[in-house]
């Protein structure tokens, strides 16, 4: 059967009125779509509850939650509930540690050991034994995981993974102090030469214990007041008040990954005595905190009339800082992407498995936090759950639901 002329301009006509409310360039109609695959979500036992938020042009033009807040799907989730940030902490210290380097308070290329002596005499494992670095390893080496260090659960050598596990590195199966991390740590061999391999790892750790070095004084301490606090990011820490722990957002039970997880986050408890902050996974917050300072990145490093860092630097953070390396992002971001200083950064369109842009940045917590940031669309969104085995799917799937909604 052939349409005519008159019935096809009608069919089209009510497709184009179905997507003619839009705001800042996003059909209305299609991110309220957002609420509906959420709650099949839920429903399907990926995760408890989430919140969503979508930013552009500086205006926010969707913030919801969906779902329950806790394990039992007794609470209802609601838009200040607090979260298990995990890798999403990355981003913020790298950016204090940028603000620092600003300052004129340590180069990019300076050796760690200048304030980490503890790791001095560190080697590099190969097939014919241990052997000296080739070159020392530079505080940009840490924001860009090209350190040569690992995480113990994705090393591929054996005896570096049991080092790691042994020796108690990721502070999982019990406390362990700033001290004795770094000690520790320089008696495990790296996995590769400084600068030659990209590894996903425990380098933005070491940069947290580094700052505290520099800046002689307690990470949280350095993160609140670079950024934190100007941004006002109230909820956004490494400590859950005990009158707070009402609204931490919680994974399913019958998630296989929850309770190994929680070995290595524990923010919800007794923080006293405890000296080693991980600067690479411990912090907890909310959506709309780190709106805020997706934002300022967005907007080059401004906020609200106050100046965080430069524009170039913000550019300088959002490029690719792994071209010429070994290994790949792809575990992390899937295909297309490089990265650059606390940030996976995109660099094909073709090559990834959602829509984007080139130069879209991007990175995601293991509990199921994951956000985006798109300079040339001048786009921000992020997706807080509590879903570790689904995060991965949760977070393209949001991704291609705002790409979907972008009319404009």
């Amino acid at each position: 059967m052939t349409m005519s002329s008159k019935q096809t301009t009608s069919a089209y006509t009510h497709l184009a009125e179905a997507d003619s409310g839009l705001v800042q360039g996003l059909s209305t109609t299609r991110l309220d779509m957002i609420a509906g695959v959420m709650q099949e979500q839920v429903e399907a036992d990926c995760f408890p509850g989430a919140v969503t938020m979508v930013a552009r042009h500086g205006e926010i033009v969707h913030y919801a939650a969906h779902g329950f807040l806790d394990a039992a799907k007794s609470k209802r989730m609601s838009k200040d509930s607090i979260f298990r940030l995990a890798s999403m902490t990355k981003p913020l210290v790298t950016a204090a540690a940028m603000i620092l380097v600003e300052r004129g308070r340590m180069n990019m290329f300076d050796p760690i050991v200048k304030w980490l002596p503890e790791l001095k005499d560190l080697k590099v494992e190969t097939a014919q034994g241990d052997v000296p670095l080739e070159r020392p390893i530079w505080v940009q080496d840490l924001m860009r995981h090209t350190a040569g260090f690992v995480y113990g659960g994705r090393a591929a050598s054996p005896r570096i993974a049991k080092l790691y596990t042994d020796l108690n590195i990721e502070s999982r199966e019990h406390d362990i102090t700033a001290q004795d991390m770094l000690r520790n740590l320089g008696k495990i061999p790296l996995a590769h030469q400084p600068g030659s391999f990209w590894e996903y790892s425990i380098s933005i750790d070491v940069l947290g214990l580094l700052l505290e070095r520099l800046e002689n004084k307690s990470l949280d301490l350095i993160v609140k007041e670079l950024l934190t606090d100007p941004l006002e990011m109230p909820d956004t820490t490494w400590w859950v008040a005990p009158d707070q722990f009402g609204r931490v957002a919680e994974a399913l039970d019958s998630d296989p990954l929850k309770a190994e997880m929680l070995k290595g986050y524990r923010q919800t408890q007794n923080p006293v005595g405890r000296t080693y902050l991980r600067g690479g996974g411990g912090m907890l917050g909310t959506g709309q905190d780190y709106m805020r300072f997706l934002q300022m990145m967005l907007n080059g490093g401004v906020f609200e009339g106050r100046r965080y860092l430069s524009r170039k630097t913000v550019e300088y953070m959002l490029s690719n800082h792994s071209a010429g390396m070994g290994g790949s992002t792809i575990a992390n971001t899937g295909p297309g992407y490089g990265f650059g200083l606390g940030f996976a950064v995109r660099l094909e369109q073709g090559m990834g498995w959602v829509p984007g842009s080139v130069g879209d940045a991007m990175w995601a917590g293991i509990w199921g936090t994951s956000f985006w940031l798109d300079p040339q669309e001048n786009l921000a969104a992020l997706i807080m759950t509590q879903g570790p085995t689904s995060k991965t799917h949760s977070r393209m799937l949001f991704k291609t639901l705002v790409y979907g909604a972008l009319m404009k």
